[in-house]
């Protein structure tokens, strides 16, 4: 790809995370204050998806979601969504990519398996070839590992981890802060390709852009100065 391709790529996504960033902040789902992690911080902000829950914002989100996948050229074969938002989020752009003439199948599981009916822990198309993963956050990479184990034990190849924001801050191992994020140990690690549609970095631009922001800029700002990393 020539540089000014490249160039114009970059800034194609960058906006795209840009917009995803005030579309979550307007929809509620962005939200600024104190809120405890999994990993006991206190977090200056605090994401949560179940949050798109209208017709509007869904599909909306999915239509993010898939620009995102478009835009990185990751391919595959089969949609998952693991339980519970994954769920809702994989259906949700499997639509919009049929929408863009993209149809893929799409399969997701169950917590617990069915003993009857059709039985087992998977629902939907069969699990085959290049495996998406579809989630909202990379929080652990429990979930994605979890995943992973569904997916191969069904004869598939965990491919690629589609998510909606990399929170580019250090994950723990045994309640120890470690030097790389949960994004980066399930690329590096574990072998997924990562498609997140925005990053922290963007939630940090834009609120320096916006004077009413500044405070919630400043409270990001040194929460990841004190948990985040260089590069995700």
């Amino acid at each position: 790809m020539k540089s000014d391709e490249s160039l114009s790529l970059n800034a194609s996504r960058d906006t795209l995370a840009q917009e995803f960033v005030q579309f979550a902040i307007e929809s509620g789902v962005l939200r600024f204050g104190e809120f405890k992690t999994k990993a006991g911080r206190l977090s200056p902000y605090f994401f949560n998806a179940g949050l798109f829950d209208d017709g509007a914002k869904i599909g909306r989100l999915a239509q993010f979601y898939a620009q995102a996948l478009l835009a990185s050229g990751i391919e595959f074969d089969v949609i998952f969504g693991p339980a519970y938002k994954g769920i809702p989020l994989g259906a949700a752009v499997s639509v919009e990519l049929a929408r863009l003439g993209y149809n893929k199948p799409f399969a997701y599981n169950r917590k617990e398996a069915k003993d009857h009916g059709e039985g087992g822990v998977l629902v939907g198309a069969p699990l085959k070839g290049r495996v998406l993963i579809v989630d909202d956050v990379i929080s652990a990479g429990t979930a994605v590992r979890e995943s992973i184990a569904l997916i191969r034990s069904a004869g598939a190849t965990p491919h690629a981890v589609v998510i909606a924001l990399d929170r580019q801050e250090r994950a723990t191992e045994n309640g120890q802060d470690v030097s790389w994020s949960a994004v980066q140990y399930v690329r590096d690690n574990l072998g997924l390709q990562v498609c997140a549609i925005s990053q922290l970095a963007h939630l940090l631009q834009h609120l320096r852009a916006d004077d009413n922001f500044l405070p919630y800029w400043q409270a990001v700002s040194a929460y990841r100065t004190r948990y985040g990393i260089e590069q995700a």
